[in-house]
């Protein structure tokens, strides 16, 4: 005979990374608000400051909006897969901020190739449980990074880069720019199932959580 388990899935997460998250989405604010305010001494002119102030608030916001509205009642907030995707939009804002992409020849390339590894990571402990295969981590993995790569030079050519003088460089730079990408998310599938092997993260997705333990509880 079974039981179907119905418990909130309930864990503590250390308060460094509750502190830089919340921290990461002021300070991400901030900038951005400068960027709007004084374009010309925020790095970001000429390279779509208006969808950024559009769409990193959007990005970094989906994780609180989406646990607010349909996992608070089931699962603790995910911290350190929001700081993961918050990083990304922190980050390049900052880069650009202090003119990192024009003073560090490899800035650019090291964005690329960080920013998607931390949000294939999030996208991992967000949508697999800690049980997954290590082949199954990979090819979400790919096929997360391959998506997000492609819309993300798609989204820089429509806002900036189709007006940019650096435009007929635009093909080496995206190709790239996607291997960077693709690279990055490989690295982070690994250091995820490495981390799930070894007890030191847990899925953080309610439904997978609940999933396992309805499955234990079977007999």
């Amino acid at each position: 005979m079974s039981s179907e388990v119905v418990t909130a899935v309930r864990y503590d997460t250390p308060g460094v990374v509750r502190s830089l998250d919340v921290g990461a989405k002021a300070l991400l604010v901030l900038l951005l608000g400068l960027a709007l305010a004084h374009p010309e001494a925020s790095g970001l002119e000429g390279k779509g400051a208006e969808a950024r102030a559009i769409g990193y608030p959007l990005l970094a916001f989906s994780i609180p909006a989406v646990w607010f509205f349909y996992w608070r009642e089931r699962a603790s907030f995910p911290w350190l897969p929001d700081l993961l995707v918050t990083l990304t939009c922190f980050s390049d804002t900052l880069g650009n901020r202090m003119d990192l992409y024009n003073r560090i020849v490899w800035f650019d390339d090291w964005m690329h190739f960080v920013n998607l590894g931390l949000l294939t990571a999030a996208v991992l402990l967000l949508t697999m449980h800690r049980s997954a295969g290590l082949g199954a981590v990979v090819e979400r993995s790919l096929a997360f990074a391959a998506t997000a790569a492609i819309a993300w030079e798609l989204a820089e050519y429509a806002a900036f880069l189709s007006r940019h003088s650096e435009r007929r460089h635009a093909y080496a730079d995206t190709l790239g720019d996607l291997v960077l990408g693709v690279l990055g998310a490989v690295v982070a599938a690994g250091v995820v199932h490495r981390a799930w092997a070894a007890g030191r993260l847990r899925s953080t997705a309610p439904q997978l959580e609940h999933a396992a333990a309805s499955a234990r509880a079977v007999g």
